[in-house]
């Protein structure tokens, strides 16, 4: 409605993977480069990982575009089937017909025939795995005896494998080394600087056929800041600026705008603040080894012992006169928890510690999780998602060398977070957590027996009323009596879809209900006991 007012052709916000769209970052061109490279080598599978949101898929999209008309392409965007599930969906997506029922032999033989005939006419074949995290152990080896075919100069199947980071850690293990051989290239995708943001914006902006700046700098800052850099949470940022701007009648765009924006999107008021004190000071409260070899509480007064978090901290004259020696020792300890907390394993321990359950051996954080009655819900977000929903969660981090760290979130007071890195805990700040993270978080819950798939308007009453009931507590209001699905109920669920960064379709899918779900949950730890912050 807006596109007329702007001077735009298209919606340049959508967070649909349009290649036409591609950003093409340095890091972006490296990942397509990567990719070229690897299709070109003899060897049978190459790697892209990213965070969630970062452009994995619109990176793939656009290397379709680029192979040659030559090459038979398979697209698997589910892959959370067995083996044999996994070689019949390939065989459909490259037109070969199998009988009913068929064995894991007659796919596999089948397969190969295909790839045979496929070199024989001068063909390549592609597979591509989105989301391929989710892929079984068993599934993967499968998938490598199957590019075991080849000739004496290249395999006759190439893959693919597009995840997130967690794709790392499942392709480190000890039964898919020979798998782990075969990657010809890899890449991961990291979020966007602030400067990669500006070009972002404007490169999407003159796509749609706007070549004026849009946004002011200082809105660019703030896309930043609350994006974390990534991709899609600054289209979801950017789509709710350019209503705010089209309904005010008010260009350009500026920061007040985006922090409105900001609020709509991540569900709360967001407010400035402003940070005074060094970070080793004014934003670790406490700094305690969790095999007790140190307590930060010695560096401060008898009375402001950073065994609390409510503890206050030293006087302004007390700081002052440590200012040096806190300021280097902290910092010290604090880029030594860094350096230690690089696998990703360690932080899924402690969650898994956090709930009373264990890692077991062979198997991924969340098959464990499964094995012993949890769930994992991966969530893009910022503080306000992560502290909104109240349970504890690992995060993931960059550091001031734009590489990746991990660390659980513990607990909370006020404007602190209690972050474990690695066997360190530390009490850090708004802003020095807001700094430093990446947008991804991951958290363990307690999911219901069952979930309807969805509820919608051919929903049942019974169902319609537990929707209603359910965000009149959320929202701490009285529920009231429904017959049906009314337009006041579609309006109080697509508010909380918006505010949730889930579509605003008014209808209770399977993402919507699992966020219902996380605030009506009552099991686990929380970051803050004894209240739910909704």
């Amino acid at each position: 409605m807006y596109k007329a007012f702007f001077g735009l052709s298209d919606n340049p916000f959508s967070i649909a993977p349009n290649p036409h769209y591609l950003f093409l970052s340095d890091r972006h061109r490296e990942a397509l480069a990567h990719l070229t490279y690897g299709l070109g080598e003899t060897g049978g599978f190459v790697l892209l990982t990213g965070e969630v949101g970062t452009g994995k898929t619109t990176v793939s999209r656009c290397l379709l575009n680029q192979l040659p008309e030559n090459t038979d392409t398979a697209f698997i965007l589910n892959p959370s089937l067995t083996e044999q599930e996994l070689l019949a969906t390939l065989c459909d997506e490259l037109s070969i017909v199998y009988d009913k029922d068929p064995s894991l032999k007659q796919l596999t033989d089948l397969l190969s025939q295909f790839l045979l005939g496929n070199h024989d006419k001068g063909r390549n074949t592609v597979l591509i795995i989105d989301e391929a995290q989710h892929l079984r152990a068993e599934v993967l080896e499968q998938l490598r005896l199957l590019t075991n075919l080849e000739t004496d100069t290249k395999k006759l199947l190439q893959v693919i494998l597009i995840g997130q980071p967690e794709l790392q850690q499942l392709l480190r293990r000890q039964e898919l080394r020979q798998l782990a051989q075969r990657i010809t290239a890899r890449y991961h995708l990291l979020p966007l600087t602030l400067e990669e943001v500006g070009l972002y914006v404007q490169h999407r902006l003159k796509v749609a056929g706007r070549h004026e700046p849009l946004f002011n700098p200082r809105s660019i800052k703030a896309l930043h800041k609350y994006s974390g850099g990534i991709p899609r949470l600054i289209n979801l940022l950017c789509e709710r600026a350019l209503m705010a701007s089209y309904a005010q009648s008010k260009v350009p765009i500026d920061q007040e705008m985006v922090s409105s924006a900001a609020a709509e999107v991540f569900g709360e008021d967001i407010k400035q603040r402003s940070y005074f004190l060094p970070i080793a000071v004014g934003s670790v409260l406490a700094l305690s080894c969790v095999l007790g070899v140190m307590l930060w509480g010695k560096l401060l007064p008898d009375n402001s012992a950073a065994s609390s978090a409510g503890s206050s901290l030293a006087s302004p004259s007390l700081v002052q006169e440590n200012k040096a020696q806190v300021s280097s020792s902290n910092q010290r300890v604090l880029n030594g928890a860094i350096a230690q907390s690089r696998d990703i394993d360690t932080a899924y321990a402690s969650i898994l510690g956090l709930w009373d359950r264990v890692p077991y051996i062979g198997l991924s954080a969340c098959q464990s999780a499964e094995q012993q009655g949890l769930s994992c819900f991966q969530q893009q977000g910022n503080w306000n998602s992560l502290t909104r929903l109240n349970f504890p969660a690992v995060v993931y981090l960059i550091d001031s060398q734009q590489e990746a760290f991990y660390g659980t979130v513990v607990s909370r007071h006020g404007e602190q977070l209690l972050l474990q890195l690695n066997e360190q805990q530390l009490w850090v700040d708004r802003d020095w957590f807001t700094r430093h993270f990446s947008g991804t978080f991951e958290i363990l819950w307690q999911a219901p027996i069952s979930l309807p798939r969805e509820i919608g308007q051919g929903s049942n009453s019974e169902q319609i009323q537990w929707l209603e009931n359910s965000l009149a507590k959320i929202d701490h209001t009285a529920p009231r009596l429904v017959d049906g699905f009314d337009a006041q109920l579609e309006d109080n669920l697509m508010r909380f879809q918006r505010e949730h960064g889930l579509r605003a379709d008014a209808i209770a899918g399977s993402q919507t209900l699992v966020q219902l779900n996380l605030y009506l949950s009552a099991e686990g730890p929380r970051l803050v006991e004894a209240r739910r912050s909704y």
